[in-house]
């Protein structure tokens, strides 16, 4: 093992000689803003969800696309949202500032997914939607989910920031509720710095989604605008933000979307090192087997153990130059949402869960480095 000092990121985006002479034509074309490549981004994105581009929008980032889902499910003061509480914060924040109530419920302690049980023990006559999260980028059970949304007539909502490449029995995920969004910040499997899609169930759903992250516009204006004269006029259909995705962004969203199919692969061969590297240390635990009808995005590869190890692993870990966390802290223990209440399983799991570096540029010495220390924390401190 090569012993010189490394920095190891959790996350890291893989950006190439690609990605910036896409960058460069957009200079070249003088327009910065949304535009033809950001159409022709939507449209491959589309493709590849198998989905019809008129169902997708670009988002300047996915917490806008969860703040818009709200508003285009009609959601607000008096409605309640289920949401596990491992979530991201911008999940709560959205629910939150809709007017509606965020209720949390509890996840499987080692999928940190929650079962269509723990979501509908949750649900009252003011439930509203059910937004959902797939872990780590493997699926929850959406056959049950999909069914328990049918039966209690309410909505979903998927968060699928995760799962970028993750299927349900071959079906991508994001096309199975009523509204999806996906990340492509600075720290997910493809990014773009920062921006995101949203899709709709409906065409119509979608032409409401771009008026509302264009200030609610109604009508164009400027050189768009088919007016023959004072095309400078304009209605909105209701006040709303300015959210759009730009060409610079979207260029490099088109190159990392070819390379997607390459980043799943590497991200999968390191989920495997370190699942077959690590079958020796029983005193933690790998994650559990993905599901038959899943296929995983690999976003987060996670190990358990006593509490007391994994903070001491952590800071084991850091003092050698190799970053870890856990993703993500339970909303219901952020003071803002005020939750009095015991979520057990997921309160379990955020004691005990720490995520590894996974990311296609890892190099098989900084995966020896990881597996090395982490053996060598076991035999110090289990003798």
């Amino acid at each position: 093992m090569d012993d010189k000092k490394i920095t190891i990121g959790v996350f890291q985006p893989s950006l190439r000689e690609e990605e910036l002479a896409a960058v460069e034509r957009v200079f070249a074309s003088n327009w910065l803003g949304k535009g033809k490549v950001t159409e022709q981004f939507e449209k491959d994105f589309a493709d590849h969800l198998g989905s019809d581009a008129s169902l997708i929008r670009s988002v300047s980032c996915c917490t806008e696309g969860l703040f818009q889902s709200l508003s285009l499910l009609e959601i607000g003061a008096g409605d309640e949202v289920i949401l596990p509480t491992i979530s991201f914060v911008g999940a709560g924040n959205a629910i939150a500032s809709s007017g509606a109530k965020p209720v949390f419920c509890d996840v499987n302690p080692r999928t940190l997914n929650p079962t269509v049980e723990m979501v509908e023990a949750k649900i009252t006559p003011k439930t509203k939607a059910v937004m959902l999260m797939h872990y780590g980028g493997v699926p929850c059970d959406l056959d049950a989910m999909v069914s328990l949304m049918a039966e209690y007539k309410i909505k979903l909502i998927e968060d699928c920031a995760c799962s970028v490449s993750s299927r349900w029995r071959g079906q991508a995920c994001g096309t199975f509720g009523d509204v999806a969004v996906w990340s492509f910040d600075a720290m997910k499997i493809l990014v773009t710095g920062d921006g995101g899609m949203i899709r709709c169930r409906t065409p119509e759903m979608a032409k409401r989604a771009e008026s509302l992250l264009y200030l609610g516009l109604k009508t164009q204006s400027g050189l768009s605008s088919q007016a023959k004269s004072r095309w400078w006029e304009f209605e909105i259909d209701s006040p709303s933000r300015r959210a759009i995705m730009n060409d610079i962004a979207a260029a490099i969203g088109v190159e990392q979307l070819k390379k997607l199919p390459d980043f799943i692969e590497r991200r999968r061969a390191v989920y495997q090192f370190y699942n077959e590297a690590l079958v020796g240390e029983t005193w933690l635990e790998r994650p559990p087997s993905i599901p038959q009808e899943a296929e995983s995005s690999y976003y987060f590869y996670w190990i358990q153990t006593e509490p007391l190890y994994r903070d001491r692993l952590a800071r084991y870990l850091r003092d050698r130059d190799i970053y870890t966390t856990f993703r993500y802290y339970p909303l219901h223990w952020v003071k803002f949402f005020a939750r009095q209440e015991t979520l057990p399983y997921a309160e379990m799991a955020a004691n005990t869960t720490l995520c590894l570096p996974i990311h296609q540029s890892l190099t098989e010495n900084e995966l020896s480095k990881v597996v090395d220390c982490i053996q060598r924390f076991g035999r110090e401190e289990m003798g």
